[in-house]
């Protein structure tokens, strides 16, 4: 039997669970007081050739692997070159990699070879426990998913075919013996969507439910995100809005397990006009978490807004009302690719039982909307923003609490120990130049300014207790961290995987 189920020290899925929560829930090695002793414990060059944009995936952690050796930490991450690489997390040396020949003709496709379409290894690799024991699944370039022996690297069943070839597909989810996974960008004419294989078949079944006809991109960082009963969640991006035709473009949707059956969604009141200005919400995960015996859900997008909702009626009886809208706290502008809420979002629950959400802001905080209690300087650039999840007039609202110093572009928070890790990226993020044209990959790797540093904030009032400086050499594009017994793991666009944590790790 396949599942899940693996030590609670380790990162198996990008979030660190299948609700996407971002909680290292029961970390004990993190504190205010290991943050101060904080350092760059290693750092590796991995064999791969970055691919447009792309690089490494966000990692993913196990512990602890049982090999010949001894109990080991492994540290995973997936190349855009149709690489995997497994490296010991204490050492920094790689255990093993592995390279998958492509076994689909070249694409001809529009877009391919674009950073919108890199024809690149996209998916974070999830980890999981099938008969064999502890497996690696990830898909490869020409859409096929591989599950591999996490020890050695051997196959646990031969490579099947997942995806088309050629797709942009986000990371992987697992949960009760199916793999999930999302579509965007309409890569070699692939539909976005939803992706489902039950992997405990015989058949290895596929399940596709399809987004939209002509949009609505699912390319949150973490793919869809799992509720507590199984229910699938995920963010759409720009296309049609028209309820009764079915067409969820700027919408949250609801769907079944295995089969991906709708059972409800959410869209905005104003979705048609996030389509018009590109702010569309297919660039976030929801994460799912529990609050006073509820389940809720955190949505966003480019727009600004968060959106607090009940997992069971998402938008109410009109599907557009969700329980709570915050005002806009970022892009004023209206700026379809350096502003907004982007990525995925962390939320947990402190040692007096208040319910925390942080998200991560591009550009400056919105002039109108609440002030936040405590700030850390002027964040220009970007800021992770911290809300607390409290009552008003009987329903949960989120209630700003504080805004860190500026970071330039950050990525998606994790959280542990009372400790807020994010990494603020570096990256050139504009798309279209002042003559209309769009850049090309080189051209804003060429204008990036900065290299990606990896700051913890107290998670209670936002000041700053760490900062990696000038640790990290190069910028990381759509990224992710993990966290396991004390150390924090990243990647940067120079295929290089860094290892963060107390002098004693």
């Amino acid at each position: 039997m396949i599942s899940c189920s693996l030590a609670a020290a380790s990162w198996p899925t990008f979030g660190g669970d299948p609700q996407r929560s971002g909680w290292a829930k029961d970390e004990t090695a993190i504190s205010p007081e290991s943050v101060k002793d904080f350092q760059l414990l290693w750092k590796l060059k991995l064999d791969n050739e970055p691919k447009q944009l792309n690089a490494l995936t966000s990692p993913v952690v196990i512990n602890p692997v049982y090999t010949n050796h001894g109990a080991q930490t492994y540290v995973v991450v997936g190349g855009s070159s149709d690489n995997i690489y497994v490296v010991d997390a204490d050492s920094g040396k790689l255990a093993w990699q592995k390279h998958f020949e492509n076994s689909a003709p070249p694409s001809q496709a529009p877009m391919t070879g674009t950073y919108f379409c890199p024809d690149a290894l996209n998916d974070t690799p999830a980890i999981g426990n099938s008969e064999g024991g502890p497996t690696v699944y990830v898909i490869s370039i020409d859409g096929k998913l591989h599950a591999l022996n996490l020890v050695n690297g051997e196959d646990r069943f031969p490579p099947v075919q997942f995806v088309p070839a050629y797709s942009k597909n986000w990371s992987l989810n697992l949960l009760g013996g199916t793999i999930y996974t999302t579509t965007s960008q309409g890569c070699a004419v692939t539909k976005s969507g939803i992706w489902a294989m039950d992997i405990k078949s015989a058949d290895k079944k596929v399940v596709f439910f399809q987004s939209d006809t002509t949009g609505g991109g699912i390319w949150g960082r973490g793919g869809a995100s799992i509720g507590a009963t199984g229910i699938v969640y995920a963010e759409t991006g720009d296309g049609p809005v028209d309820l009764k035709a079915g067409k969820y473009a700027d919408s949250i949707l609801a769907l079944t397990p295995k089969d991906l059956k709708l059972v409800d969604f959410f869209t905005p009141a104003n979705a048609s006009y996030l389509t018009r200005k590109d702010l569309d919400m297919g660039n976030s995960t929801p994460a799912v978490f529990s609050y006073k015996g509820r389940e809720l859900l955190v949505g966003s997008g480019k727009e600004g807004s968060l959106y607090l909702l009940d997992a069971k009626s998402l938008g109410g009886e009109s599907h557009r009302t969700p329980l709570f809208q915050t005002p806009l706290y970022a892009n004023e502008e209206a700026d379809i690719a350096g502003r907004g809420f982007w990525g995925a979002f962390a939320t947990y629950e402190d040692t007096k039982g208040e319910r925390w959400v942080y998200a991560s802001a591009w550009g400056p905080a919105g002039t109108k909307a609440p002030a936040f209690p405590l700030t850390n300087g002027a964040a220009p650039n970007g800021s992770i923003m911290a809300f607390r999840v409290q009552d008003r007039n009987g329903q949960p609202v989120l209630s700003p609490a504080w805004i860190s110093g500026d970071m330039n572009v950050p990525e998606p928070p994790v959280v542990a120990g009372g400790i807020v890790f994010a990494i603020s990226s570096g990256e050139f993020t504009r798309q279209v130049k002042e003559n209309g044209t769009l850049y090309t990959a080189q051209e804003r790797i060429q204008n990036t300014k900065g290299t990606a540093v990896l700051h913890a904030f107290d998670a209670a009032t936002g000041k700053e207790l760490f900062s990696s400086g000038s640790g990290m050499t190069s910028f990381t594009h759509l990224g992710g961290l993990a966290i396991t017994d004390g150390r924090v793991f990243a990647t940067t666009h120079d295929s290089t995987l860094y290892a963060f944590g107390p002098k004693d790790q």
